[in-house]
């Protein structure tokens, strides 16, 4: 549920990220109202309590993917959640690439999108990758969330058993597990993260 709740929001996250920094005032394609707009619906979805995103999603969860309950499901409030929240991670890596750079494809002929493809996220690969992590670690926590409506996995574990069996172990195993898990995701990206800046270095 996370790997696919990380990646499905990577995919739609990123795109929005880099649209963030073309339209934005002083960039490649500038253009406030456009930029204001799609700011404006990123900053909508990330100010929502995911517990209250979920609930209300329950009627395009269902014509989504046929029910609100279950795994599948709770993939669909994940993605909805993170995507946004991913988008803004992107948007910051992908500013604080050298504006040298870009001016130096602009002046060989590169149209937009080859200083998008060969330029801005090859720069900024290193914060793009940080960010994905983030979220990754952000939807850990999401998705121990959407156990409250029988989203399955470790937070459906903890709720259905730990809370409503009041199984104290069981809901002291599955936070230790849900600690590992974080230590392990944050530390692999933490290296990947340090590999790309050495290489890009």
């Amino acid at each position: 549920m996370v790997g696919v709740g990380t990646l499905l929001s990577t995919l739609i996250g990123l795109p929005i990220g880099v649209l963030l920094v073309l339209f934005s005032p002083h960039h490649l394609l500038a253009n406030r109202p456009v930029y204001q707009v799609l700011s404006l619906i990123v900053n909508v979805l990330r100010s929502v309590p995911f517990i209250i995103l979920m609930i209300a999603l329950i009627p395009f969860t269902e014509w989504v993917m046929g029910t609100s309950i279950g795994t599948n499901a709770a993939i669909v409030p994940l993605v909805v959640g993170a995507a946004p929240f991913y988008a803004r991670l992107a948007e910051t890596a992908l500013r604080e690439v050298d504006p040298g750079v870009i001016e130096a494809a602009q002046a060989m002929g590169a149209s937009t999108w080859q200083i998008v493809w060969w330029v801005l996220l090859p720069e900024a690969r290193a914060g793009v990758l940080s960010g994905i992590v983030i979220t990754a670690v952000a939807l850990v926590s999401y998705s121990a969330m959407a156990g409250v409506i029988g989203g399955g996995g470790l937070g459906d574990l903890a709720v259905r058993y730990g809370y409503d069996r009041f199984q104290t172990d069981v809901m002291l195993v599955t936070i230790v597990v849900m600690m590992v898990l974080v230590q392990v995701m944050q530390g692999i990206g933490d290296w990947w993260v340090a590999r790309l800046s050495r290489r890009g270095g």
